[in-house]
């Protein structure tokens, strides 16, 4: 299955379905309304949306044409389940895993075993980052990826591709080689007019007899 067919929608619907089913199991399945909420939830998301209603209809039906998402028809009201290990064949703490990328973005191994303490209890973080090695070495294609530390950073952040790969934005604290060349010059221009304005004013003190 192409893992660029799952847009940001469809991937937050995922992860909600995931995160529920393990931490509210009682109303799990879970309906149209449920995971609106679930969705657009302030805390323990990354990016937040505000999703609506027809977004999130729009999302199951691609989900359920893939086999990611089943439904549950009932006399009052449909709910909703996800199939995600079982399309995936991972084991349910890759699943875990996943999820809580998809929900909070890229994450340290230490963050993301905090983060999945509701869905799974990691023992340690080489027991996390042992499950994140394998996903990220899948035969069929690497769920994750271990993105480059950034600067100022000091430990580099595991991202999922679900939605294809992960494309960082050039950015540095530092400026290019180019650039401090460029502020040398601007410094030395400066240093120069400095001290013609000294020379200026001394110049004008001996003339008023200062």
């Amino acid at each position: 299955m192409d893992m660029g067919q799952l847009d940001a929608v469809q991937i937050r619907v995922l992860g909600v379905l995931i995160e529920k089913e393990r931490t509210v199991p009682d109303t799990y399945p879970l309906s149209i309304n449920g995971l609106l909420a679930g969705c657009n939830q302030k805390s323990s998301r990354e990016p937040v949306m505000e999703l609506t209603e027809g977004d999130i209809i729009a999302a199951i039906d691609a989900l359920k044409q893939n086999g990611w998402v089943i439904d549950h028809l009932s006399a009052r009201v449909a709910k909703y389940s996800h199939q995600f290990g079982k399309v995936l064949q991972i084991p349910s703490q890759s699943v875990a895993a996943l999820a809580v990328l998809m929900l909070r973005g890229p994450q340290t191994a230490g963050e993301l075993r905090n983060n999945c303490e509701r869905l799974h209890r990691f023992a340690d973080i080489s027991a996390i980052e042992a499950f994140l090695q394998e996903l990220a070495e899948r035969p069929s294609g690497a769920l994750v990826k271990l993105l480059p530390r950034q600067p100022g950073s000091r430990e580099p952040r595991w991202a999922h591709l679900l939605a294809g790969d992960v494309e960082l934005p050039i950015a540095s604290h530092l400026p290019s080689s180019e650039n401090q060349l460029g502020l040398l010059t601007r410094i030395e221009e400066l240093e120069a007019q400095l001290a013609e304005l000294k020379s200026e004013f001394v110049a004008l003190k001996t003339q008023l007899g200062a």
